[in-house]
């Protein structure tokens, strides 16, 4: 029986799934949360039954170590000669991956020149690789890239209103992320909706400590919210999101900070952590406004303001939306994120019942039977697109 695993790492997370290939069956899954915070928690899926691991984890290459000792202390698998291929989400493939490559010690490389791009993902994305392939060196592993799906994007949504020479010399552009969740949950939704993606637009809300909105036409992304990095785009945990980029030297001026240090900033110290003080976790923000922490609620606000002016733009781009989607961490399980998302969008045929909005990672509709736009909750599945590219570069190396 051969054995694939699937390692989606995030920038505080981990998740995997260990898949029986061809037959795509789920052997277990699991994910750790919080990483590099207090009180990480460990949960893995061993025949049927979720065990969870309240254990603080530091950095992701001890959450590797964890998560194949646990492999083996469980009896998932009986020695690591049954894992046959392993697939690795890696966030940043700039022009240079366009599609999913086999890994080898130059594509290592050429990941680690692109963690500029994506300081808070790739570095972790390289650290899982490597703790992977000291442990299975002769193992098949494949990195599969976030950016390969938005390549479709025309050039008017691509291209900065910069010099021209810019793109052509040092391919300054936007890259978008999240693709292969974006792209997994708009072939979802279309099988739910019993269209083709080629007759469908959707907007689609990846929402967790990292965000992005994308607009899918025709089953192809031709716009989404994050950009020449993951920094752009609506706010995040500890992300910015777009901001005035003359912001930069004024901050370096008045702070005595060097750009590297206001880029630190924006991409770790920024989003909601920044605008609340409190923390980059959504659960502890919900938490906090409930008590009545007005910061915490403005750092909410802010994060739900961004997402509207995103839905508004795309629905103008495309003459109208089909399906709204939420997935990820925040838009798979916060209902109080989706309501105040919703709210508000009924000018543009959006109506959505609050009932089925009390729901957390389930697939459902939330849209009344009349609402000509559909309002799904999608539970994203990257994993399953990683391990499908894992067997196609598989049979072919």
């Amino acid at each position: 029986m051969e054995k694939t695993i699937a390692i989606n790492a995030g920038s505080s997370s981990l998740k995997f799934q260990l898949y029986d290939m061809p037959s795509e069956r789920v052997i277990t899954a699991g994910i750790v949360e919080r990483i590099g915070l207090k009180d990480s928690i460990f949960t893995i899926t061993v025949d049927g039954e979720k065990i969870k691991e309240i254990i603080d984890i530091p950095d992701h290459e001890i959450a590797v170590q964890m998560l194949l000792e646990k492999l083996i202390n469980h009896k998932v698998i009986c020695s690591y000669d049954e894992i046959t291929g392993i697939g690795h989400r890696v966030v940043h493939g700039g022009e240079r991956f366009p599609e999913s490559v086999y890994i080898d010690d130059q594509v290592i490389k050429d990941i680690e020149a692109l963690s500029e791009l994506a300081p808070l993902h790739n570095p972790a994305n390289v650290t899982g690789i490597k703790a992977f392939r000291k442990i299975l060196p002769d193992v098949v592993s494949v990195a599969v890239f976030d950016t390969a799906f938005h390549q479709t994007m025309p050039p008017a949504s691509y291209l900065y209103s910069l010099p021209y020479s810019y793109y052509e010399d040092y391919g300054i552009r936007k890259y978008g992320f999240h693709g292969t969740s974006h792209k997994y949950v708009s072939e979802r939704a279309a099988e739910l909706l019993g269209r083709p993606v080629e007759e469908l637009r959707l907007l689609t809300c990846h929402l967790g400590n990292g965000a992005s909105i994308a607009a899918i036409e025709g089953g192809k992304s031709m716009d989404t919210s994050m950009g020449f990095t993951p920094l752009a785009g609506v706010s995040m945990g500890t992300r910015s999101g777009n901001i005035d980029p003359a912001l930069i030297p004024f901050i370096m001026e008045k702070t005595g900070k060097t750009a590297e240090q206001v880029l630190d900033v924006l991409n770790k110290e920024s989003g909601m952590l920044g605008v609340s003080g409190i923390s980059s976790d959504l659960r502890d923000l919900e938490d906090e406004a409930a008590k009545g922490n007005d910061r915490a609620e403005l750092a909410l606000q802010v994060f739900v303001d961004r997402i509207h002016k995103y839905i508004g733009s795309y629905a103008a781009r495309m003459n109208g939306v089909d399906a709204i989607i939420f997935t990820a961490g925040i838009g798979e399980n916060s209902s109080y994120i989706r309501e105040k998302v919703l709210r508000g969008l009924e000018f543009m045929g959006v109506y959505w019942d609050p009932a089925l909005n009390q729901v957390r990672g389930e697939e459902r509709f939330l849209n009344y039977p009349h609402s000509p736009v559909k309002v799904i909750i999608i539970p994203t599945n990257e994993e399953l697109m990683i391990a499908r590219d894992v067997e196609t570069i598989k049979q072919n190396h």
